[in-house]
């Protein structure tokens, strides 16, 4: 989610559901200026976001090309994720879960999201409400959900956080966006650090103000700077996503200390 303008407005659900279009770009927003999510019109399957973007950073934390196989998504939004990653992970099944029924259509009528339950399959539901009640064990877990007044409610509590761990593979990874410049910010990354056992960080913000947060429970990730360069390089070789300009803001972070990044 971030800052935005609104052009018009399309439809009307639990709370208005309203599309722009600027500069070649379409816009999502949830009943106010906030930008739930955008996808350029020309490239329908690219991220345009920043946080988008850095969410898929987890990507090149665990480089398998065969990871991640089984995704969970709360908050469906403009599907930029769910789309690239149905494209550029094709063995993967991804389950996405959306308080409000009237964002499906939108997101395949307006966002081109794939009508493929085969591999996509949509749950109408409460996020953390399905947490609790699932039985399946996740690689990826992808949490993107606030209200129209950029409230995340039980999405960002510590009984969620722990919830989420219970649900994640050996090789899980949870992958959080957070807002930095919400004064509950630090506390948000301080309970994800005491749900994960201080296997936690937050990557330095965007420019929009988004943080988005890694934690894990499971194997150790150890990656060298030139490393993590060249899992940037290969990512974007195959997918056209160049992550390297968030690799280089980690850089200068504490998160690189040594040349060496830990999780």
């Amino acid at each position: 989610m971030e800052k935005g303008f609104i052009a018009r407005t399309l439809e009307t659900t639990i709370v208005s559901i309203d599309i722009s279009e600027e500069a070649g770009v379409r816009y999502l927003h949830f009943g106010s200026d906030w930008i739930q999510g955008a996808m350029r019109i020309a490239r329908p399957w690219a991220l345009e976001l920043d946080y988008t973007r850095e969410m898929m950073t987890a990507l090149l934390l665990r480089p398998d090309a065969n990871w991640p196989r089984k995704v969970l998504q709360i908050g469906l939004g403009a599907a930029s994720v769910t789309k690239f990653l149905y494209r550029h992970r094709p063995d993967c099944k991804i389950t996405v879960v959306e308080i409000d029924p009237a964002v499906v259509p939108m997101a395949h009528q307006f966002f081109k999201l794939p009508d493929d339950p085969q591999r996509i399959q949509i749950e109408i539901a409460d996020g953390a409400d399905f947490v609790i009640a699932s039985k399946g064990k996740y690689d990826l877990i992808l949490v993107d959900g606030f209200d129209s007044r950029a409230r995340a409610g039980r999405l960002d509590s510590l009984p969620f956080y722990l919830d989420c761990k219970s649900r994640l593979t050996r090789d899980g990874m949870l992958v959080v966006n957070l807002l930095s410049r919400s004064r509950k910010f630090k506390a948000s990354v301080e309970r994800l650090g005491e749900a994960f056992d201080g296997r936690a960080l937050a990557f330095p913000s965007c420019d929009s103000g988004n943080a988005i947060a890694f934690a894990t429970a499971g194997h150790a990730i150890e990656l060298t700077l030139e490393e993590f360069k060249e899992n940037a390089r290969s990512l974007k070789a195959v997918s056209g996503l160049n992550l390297l300009p968030t690799i280089a803001r980690i850089e200068r972070t504490s998160y690189c200390a040594g040349g060496l990044f830990t999780l």
